[in-house]
């Protein structure tokens, strides 16, 4: 599904655990790292694909988590020339999304990136708040930062910590705990 604008209708998650860090997982197969994410059906809300989206690429069910928030309205990034598939029609672009923030309410054990038939990560980590912004590939950048930028205040407010504000490009710390795969507890 893609408007008409070119842009396919997209659902992003910002998990958080109870110390304020983030999950952070690498793309199978690949050297990139990124939040879970995913594209929407068109029978789908935002809320029922994020819902879908958060099983089939982390195993959690919507018992494990409390959704805190959301974004407003659609945050886009185009693609970079070298990724869009000139071929198709719908020619897509780009991706539109609705960012959610939720917060783990089971234990890490629920993590599950085998979940599904064709996983999307071999690899997590939680990191830092800001972390994901300095370190996402470069194309996806704007949309990450104006994400945690809405989200940073409540995750404040809610696991009591300071956040600060996002820091320069490539001075953003590194990962506070080493890699999981999908078999076995953090």
């Amino acid at each position: 599904m893609i408007d008409v604008d070119g842009y396919r209708p997209n659902v992003g998650i910002v998990l958080l655990n109870a110390a304020g860090q983030l999950f952070w997982a690498r793309r199978i197969n690949r050297d990139g790292w990124q939040f879970p994410q995913g594209g929407m059906r068109s029978d789908e809300t935002p809320l029922e694909a994020m819902y879908r989206e958060l099983e089939e690429e982390t195993g959690l069910a919507a018992h494990h988590v409390e959704v805190i928030s959301a974004t407003h309205g659609w945050l886009r990034y185009r693609l970079p020339n070298r990724y869009v598939r000139h071929h198709q029609r719908p020619t897509c672009i780009g991706q539109k999304q609705v960012w959610f923030l939720l917060k783990l309410v089971g234990g890490e054990d629920a993590l599950k990136l085998d979940a599904c038939d064709k996983p999307e990560f071999d690899l997590w980590r939680w990191v830092d708040f800001w972390y994901p912004a300095a370190h996402v590939v470069n194309f996806k950048r704007q949309v990450y930062e104006r994400a945690l930028r809405h989200f940073a205040p409540l995750v404040e407010n809610l696991c009591s910590v300071e956040l600060g504000t996002l820091p320069p490009r490539d001075t953003a710390e590194t990962p506070p705990t080493g890699p999981h795969d999908g078999r076995e507890a953090a």
